[in-house]
């Protein structure tokens, strides 16, 4: 079940909101939303960066590409 959603008021630059509204082709509240998972999201990404070079991989990258 999803949390009920909170109603915030935030002050942000008038060219940065028509610029993350123009790359997200959305309106203001769907932008922010894209905006606030992109930075939950981040913390994912830098541990997993964290792997980079460290996992082994049981199939070669020739396997892989044969696979297709």
């Amino acid at each position: 079940m999803e949390a009920a959603a909170r109603k915030i008021t935030v002050e942000v630059p008038p060219d940065l909101l028509d610029r993350a509204q123009r790359a997200s082709g959305s309106g203001i509240t769907q932008t922010v939303r894209t905006g606030l998972q992109l930075v939950a999201a981040s913390e994912a990404y830098a541990r997993l960066r964290q792997f980079r070079g460290k996992v082994r991989f049981s199939r070669t990258l020739d396997e892989l590409t044969a696979d297709r």
